[in-house]
């Protein structure tokens, strides 16, 4: 075909990537290194960058090129990046930059509110901030909804994993509500009689920072193309040739931020490994949230929560922390598959976890729906809550409702990605386990190559370029299958050898 119509969109998009590259610095410096009086300045900055995004994917000649492009195209890989082209100029020809630049100058004003009102326990001041972040995804949704035919939470949805409906999730999620409280009883029954030794700090940031950094490359971390810093919420930022990610520490307790880095490593792993010569295109780029979501979890707790990697990382754990009967390998073992019902989600155990999400999910969904508004988000909040798993959030805006960052910039649909992350994780280790019986072996010997290199063959050079679906087929031989989710739980937490 002549390359003259593709070629200028390569451009186009191109320019719109090292807009985002951008973003994505100012976006990771904000959270990470910004002062606070900055936060109005930076914000402005970040809309108007966010506009320029916008001019660039409605410039009119596009739609022009697109047509033209299409009925040229006649390789698969060409196909499928006009697709993924496409998808995003759509997205963005339906929004006026009137509402791109309100939604995130409403945004960075939440949640800048955010990081001091959640600590005072302040939801009247942060409500005030909310309900314009409110207003701009509704109107984002309609808009959107209009022009695809979806419902207008689906339309939201669909920006983060597209192909997904809440019709699909309610399905999902109503039957993991189904197993998951009595198998939440059983496991805690189960771990009512088992004895286990709390670490005793205190362990020094500086310490905790080196054997972070010792298991990142131990993962795999390139970092010569990544870093990893301190933020309040942590994050995987920056661009795949840049990848910055963030933890948070506390020296009475190393555990979460230790867990957290392997998490985080994940993202970066998958971000690190695109296809480097179309990661300048949406082809090139991260399939969805579900799938990045797959890649932290994937490290995290299907590897990183394992007996065997825990017995691989405890010499690392005890050259940095201290030499303690605590911190054995049986014993942070038990530690990390310890079952206890909380009130905040980042510090769930795995098994508890999928509640927080369908929790949210139900209630940004209704939000969207206008089926309620922001200030009936608290009582609903604790009924749910108590429901779920039995805990009283009356009055507790802090460790409720307030807990998280993700509806303070409008990302109303990313929260289901990370129960669809884990589901797909689950989904590719049994696949590994059933490929390479001795994967545990390899693990506990420090040999990751089996993971690893299964997920950069099977994910992470992938790109976009297979939709969801046919990315899951493809990898592990059958779609999406929930059932995996339930199993790993069921033999991780209830078999004798655990």
């Amino acid at each position: 075909m002549s390359n003259s119509s593709y070629a200028a969109l390569v451009a186009s998009f191109t320019r719109l990537y090292r807009y985002q590259h951008l973003a994505a610095m100012v976006g990771w410096d904000q959270a990470a290194m910004m002062p606070t009086k900055g936060n109005e300045a930076r914000g402005a900055a970040m809309a108007e960058l966010q506009v320029l995004m916008h001019r660039t994917l409605t410039d009119p000649t596009l739609k022009t090129l697109l047509k033209e492009a299409e009925t040229e195209a006649t390789d698969n890989a060409t196909r499928a990046s006009l697709r993924e082209m496409k998808r995003v100029w759509q997205q963005a020809n339906l929004l006026p930059e009137r509402l791109v630049e309100a939604s995130s100058l409403a945004g960075s004003r939440c949640e800048h509110g955010w990081r001091t009102q959640r600590a005072a326990n302040d939801w009247t001041g942060f409500l005030q901030n909310f309900r314009p972040v409110v207003e701009c995804a509704r109107e984002k949704a309609q808009r959107l909804a209009e022009a695809s035919g979806l419902a207008p939470y689906d339309a939201l949805l669909e920006q983060f994993e597209p192909g997904m409906h809440s019709t699909q999730l309610t399905h999902i999620f109503g039957e993991v509500k189904s197993w998951l409280p009595g198998l939440i009883r059983e496991v805690m029954d189960k771990q009512a009689g088992e004895v286990t030794l709390s670490p005793d700090g205190p362990f020094p940031v500086a310490a905790q920072r080196a054997l972070g950094l010792e298991i990142m490359g131990l993962l795999g971390f390139d970092f010569d193309a990544g870093r990893l810093d301190i933020s309040l919420h942590p994050f995987c930022g920056g661009v795949a040739e840049d990848v910055r990610i963030t933890t948070r520490y506390r020296e009475d307790d190393f555990m979460q931020s230790m867990m957290g880095i392997v998490h985080e490593t994940g993202h970066a792993c998958y971000e690190q490994h695109l296809p480097r010569d179309l990661v300048h295109l949406p082809v090139g780029q991260a399939r969805s949230m579900g799938i990045h979501e797959s890649q932290s979890l994937a490290f995290e707790m299907q590897l990183g929560r394992s007996p065997a990697f825990l017995e691989l990382i405890t010499p690392l754990v005890k050259k940095h922390l201290g030499d303690q009967v605590a911190l054995d390998s049986a014993n942070l073992a038990r530690l990390y598959s310890r079952v206890k019902p909380g009130l905040i989600r980042v510090d769930a155990d795995e098994l508890t976890y999928p509640a927080h999400i369908i929790l949210r999910f139900e209630i940004e969904a209704a939000l969207i729906a206008g089926e309620i508004e922001a200030e009936d988000i608290p009582a609903l909040w604790d009924e749910k809550m108590q429901v779920a798993l039995g805990l009283d959030t009356r009055g507790n805006y802090r460790d409720g409702c307030l807990q998280d960052i993700h509806w303070t910039d409008g990302s109303f649909g990313y929260f289901p990605s990370y129960t669809l992350g884990a589901m797909y994780a689950a989904q590719y280790f049994a696949t590994l386990r059933r490929d390479t019986p001795e994967l545990e072996t390899h693990i506990r010997t420090g040999n990751l190559a089996p993971v690893t290199g299964w997920l950069d063959s099977h994910i992470w050079r992938q790109g976009s370029l297979l939709e969801t679906p046919a990315l899951i087929l493809q990898a592990s031989g059958e779609a999406l299958n929930p059932a995996y989710l339930r199993a790993h739980l069921e033999q991780r937490y209830l078999a004798d050898s655990q």
